[in-house]
């Protein structure tokens, strides 16, 4: 279990001052310039040897990817791009850190756009966030006004502008390189890669794109040394982690633990359990809702890191943790997301465009289980030719779910279909 001294984000709940003078209280914004002084490829280097992997949901190595930035300018200039449009479903993590410690989230973009040669950040802010780019823009008018960014940061030497761009609620644009057609004015539409953003992102300069929670950390694995960060969790899956746990348990919450804490353990700890107890749980999605669920079974030794989730045809993604217990309809749940990613879908490829619809009628029908049989398969293979055959993400993410749950709850699905046959409409789902 984490102790309070190890944890990064010390106001996670807002009980605090999150104001310059209350960050500044809490030892943020502490021998910053000493930290730049220290050079790019330090920087860098500590990252790495942190084993920080991306907080966004691909888990990538953060050192690795500021690595590929340019060492020398060859006169574009470089960027640095926050993803804070968090609009995963099940995702509130990064929410907390915007609303209540911006100051983690400021002081990370001047060090890590430092570390890549980059004299301009970019947050770009979720549309429904309009609280949270209240208390963020706030932050970064103080960090102005007391010189820790804008001309000569911290009396470095080295000039950094900061700014918040909102975006207006669309799910796509939390793709990267969507994110950047955005931040460009333009219709959020996933790019082909390569170039990859690192050799041509934001206005065709080299780019970074990373999320809020992996560039907030930063600061303090600096102050505290990469040794003190990568003493938490498995080997390569290192550090403190953010985990948002909702759904059927007593307390949901958002609280920072460290990685690979057992699935069991963040629940009963943090959450009062499971309503009605472990025994009553029925499946878990761990990691945001495009990550495939796991069995009660699995749930009762699941590890929360990259690793052992991914071993377990899942994924820890954002870290947010959806219960359901025995009460819920799974196949309805599904069916939900299923809505949820047609709608989303930009439309640019086809298999994405045609198969997230033709998924979703599918799954309307086998809620009320008006499906036959045979159409279960035909769903599986449906999901496999849209997984993989999409420019972005997104067409993994409406497939993985459907997989998931064919893969768990197969049985429901052919007993909600017989029943349908047979007129035993109590087991049918409600309308």
């Amino acid at each position: 279990m984490l102790k309070d001294q190890d944890r990064i984000f010390t106001n996670l709940y807002g009980m605090h001052d999150r104001s310059l003078k209350g960050a500044m209280k809490r030892g943020h914004w502490d021998g910053t310039a000493k930290i730049l002084a220290e050079g790019r490829d330090w920087i860098v280097q500590q990252i790495k040897d942190s084993g920080l992997r991306g907080r966004g949901g691909a888990g990538f190595p953060t050192g690795l990817k500021w690595s590929f930035m340019p060492k020398q300018s060859d006169g574009r200039p470089s960027y640095l791009v926050v993803n804070a449009d968090e609009s995963e479903p099940g995702t509130c993590k990064d929410r907390e850190i915007m609303r209540h410690d911006p100051h983690t989230l400021v002081e990370g973009c001047l060090i890590a756009s430092f570390a890549m040669g980059a004299n301009a950040c970019y947050i770009y802010i979720r549309g429904e966030y309009i609280r949270e780019r209240e208390a963020l823009q706030a932050a970064i008018d103080e960090a102005y006004d007391a010189g820790l960014i804008g001309k000569n940061a911290c009396k470095s030497g080295y000039d950094f502008d900061l700014y918040l761009h909102h975006g207006a609620g669309a799910y796509i644009c939390g793709e990267e390189t969507a994110l950047l057609e955005s931040l460009e004015g333009k219709k959020g539409m996933p790019r082909m890669k390569p170039p990859f953003p690192a050799g041509a992102g934001l206005y065709g300069c080299p780019t970074t794109v990373n999320n809020v929670e992996s560039i907030a950390v930063v600061p303090t694995i600096l102050r505290r040394g990469a040794s003190w960060f990568s003493s938490f969790g498995r080997p390569n899956n290192t550090g403190t982690k953010l985990f948002g746990i909702s759904g059927h348990v007593n307390h949901p919450c958002v609280v920072e633990e460290e990685m690979s804490i057992t699935l069991k353990e963040l629940l009963e700890r943090h959450c009062g359990g499971v309503r009605g107890g472990w025994k009553n749980l029925k499946a878990v999605i761990p990691g945001g809702s495009s990550v495939p669920m796991l069995n009660a079974s699995q749930c009762d030794e699941a590890i929360m890191d990259f690793d052992w989730l991914r071993e377990a045809r899942s994924g820890l993604g954002t870290a947010a943790v959806i219960v359901m217990d025995q009460s819920t309809d799974v196949i309805k749940a599904i069916w939900r997301l299923s809505k949820f990613y047609k709608h989303e879908s930009c439309g640019q490829c086809t298999p994405c465009r045609e198969g997230t619809g033709w998924m979703m009628r599918v799954m309307d029908r086998l809620v009320k289980g008006e499906a036959e049989i045979e159409e279960i398969d035909m769903l599986l293979s449906v999901t496999k030719q849209v997984e993989g055959h999409t420019i972005c993400a997104l067409g993994d993410a409406a497939a993985w779910p459907i997989q998931g749950l064919i893969r768990q709850f197969r049985d429901e699905i052919e007993d909600r279909i017989k029943a349908k046959k047979t007129g035993k409409i109590s087991a049918v789902a409600a309308e």
